[in-house]
């Protein structure tokens, strides 16, 4: 049989992937399955191009990193956008089938996860919400032992010829990421007189907006939707989301006041 656009993008599976289990069912679920199923297709290309990104970042190639930072922040605002898809749902329609969800939530995502480490966001402490899920876990696992985009970016400024702090040359990739005065004190002359390299930096900046941003119009969205109740996977709801606004590359940050 010849390849037809139904096969090749296999349209039978992903059209009859949505199964709700509200009674009726409820009109609202399914637009809530199809969304964050699209997130998670999403979520695995950012994580495919963000592979990609780290090995451009390594070989110097400064042309092809800028272009794929910049196709992940278009895939981020189109990330953000679908929130306002969500955000036609009323809080009594979501609640029309929310206890259906039972213990599952967006808190569980491992692809979301498997971002956040290799954006340098480590800590081995949530793995034990994935004590059932042995995919989640090896990938988590294999994830949290690899170096991060942040380590490919001093890879980066190294190949440019900067001097690193000892301590960043063969850092524990394993641990979150920590600012670093001395290498702020390099970025500081970077963004003075290499406007080569102050162009990654910017984007890298760009990336971390974009990453809060989501999360900002995340919470919101939840806090439109269900309040201060708790969320469905057993977190506090909006109060554990609010400590999630952080930054992921710190040092990009703390420079902007010595500038």
């Amino acid at each position: 049989m010849s390849l037809t656009y139904s096969s090749y993008l296999e349209l039978n599976q992903i059209l009859n992937a949505q199964h709700p289990r509200s009674a009726g069912p409820e009109h609202d679920e399914m637009l809530f399955i199809i969304i964050h199923q699209v997130y998670e297709l999403w979520f695995k290309q950012v994580l495919h191009e963000t592979e990609y990104l780290m090995g451009l970042l390594r070989q110097n190639d400064q042309t092809r990193a800028l272009h794929t930072l910049c196709r992940i922040l278009t895939i981020l605002k189109t990330l953000v956008a679908q929130i306002d898809i969500l955000e036609t749902m009323t809080p009594l329609e979501f609640l029309s089938f929310r206890d259906r969800l039972e213990s599952a939530s967006g808190f569980q995502s491992y692809q979301f996860r498997e971002l956040e480490f290799a954006l340098g966001h480590k800590r081995r402490g949530v793995m034990v919400h994935y004590a059932d899920d042995p995919t989640a876990v090896t990938r988590l696992e294999s994830r949290f032992t690899q170096p991060t985009l942040w380590d490919a970016f001093l890879a980066f400024l190294q190949a440019n010829g900067y001097e690193l702090p000892a301590e960043l040359i063969n850092r524990d990739v394993t641990e979150a990421i920590r600012p670093s005065p001395g290498l702020q004190q390099t970025l500081i002359q970077i963004y003075r007189h290499d406007p080569h390299v102050l162009r990654v930096c910017e984007r890298l900046v760009d990336l971390d907006e974009g990453m809060q941003e989501w999360r900002y119009r995340h919470i919101k969205m939840v806090e439109r939707t269900i309040g201060t109740k708790r969320g469905t996977g057993g977190s506090s709801g909006v109060g554990y989301l609010h400590t999630t606004l952080k930054p992921f590359f710190p040092d990009l940050w703390a420079i902007r006041a010595e500038l």
